[in-house]
């Protein structure tokens, strides 16, 4: 069975933003969803939130992960973590190199580029050339560069989903076209 798991960001919740839009369409093409509500995502912890991922979420040749922002970064560490392939991931917004000193830096762990290509058959990079946070187009471009896969940029479009930049971003139909 075709499973996705949805994974919002720093100080995010799973109601916000395009997160339910994505578990509802998803579903409605026979996925089975898990939008998890993140432990403490005002003040992450990439260790907390692996843990709590890998230990309940199902990983099978048929898995998609979806991660927004901090969530892009955490589906590279669960990618380093698994043992099998995934069939696809699409990361919104992320990043590969630490952005600023604050509680994101603690999501930005050393990445093993080659594990995490190992499993994964099918890898996108989302981002925008104006991303208010700093997981912009070139970030977007470092993970290519390492991994492969596709990367679009969508112009303008900010960080796709955002609270301090008001930045409702509700609906998000390319992730519906780009998820199979």
């Amino acid at each position: 069975m075709k499973n996705a798991i949805i994974l919002h960001g720093t100080g995010d919740k799973n109601t916000n933003y395009w997160f339910p839009y994505l578990k509802k369409e998803l579903e409605k093409k026979g996925f089975k969803v898990w939008l998890p509500q993140l432990p403490n995502a005002d003040t992450p912890n990439i260790k907390d939130w692996l843990s709590f991922v890998v230990e309940n979420g199902k990983f099978t040749s048929n898995t998609v992960l979806i991660g927004h922002s901090a969530g892009a970064m955490l589906i590279l560490s669960i990618l380093e973590k698994i043992k099998v392939k995934i069939k696809q991931a699409v990361l919104v917004s992320g990043y590969a190199t630490s952005l600023r000193e604050n509680s994101e830096s603690k999501l930005k762990p050393k990445l093993n580029w080659n594990k995490i290509k190992k499993n994964v058959k099918d890898i996108t990079f989302i981002n925008s050339d104006n991303d208010p946070w700093g997981c912009n187009d070139k970030q977007g471009r470092i993970m290519l560069n390492k991994l492969g896969g596709t990367q679009i940029i969508k112009y303008g479009e900010g960080h796709m989903g955002s609270t301090t930049y008001k930045q409702p971003y509700k609906k998000f139909p390319l992730l519906i076209r780009l998820i199979d």
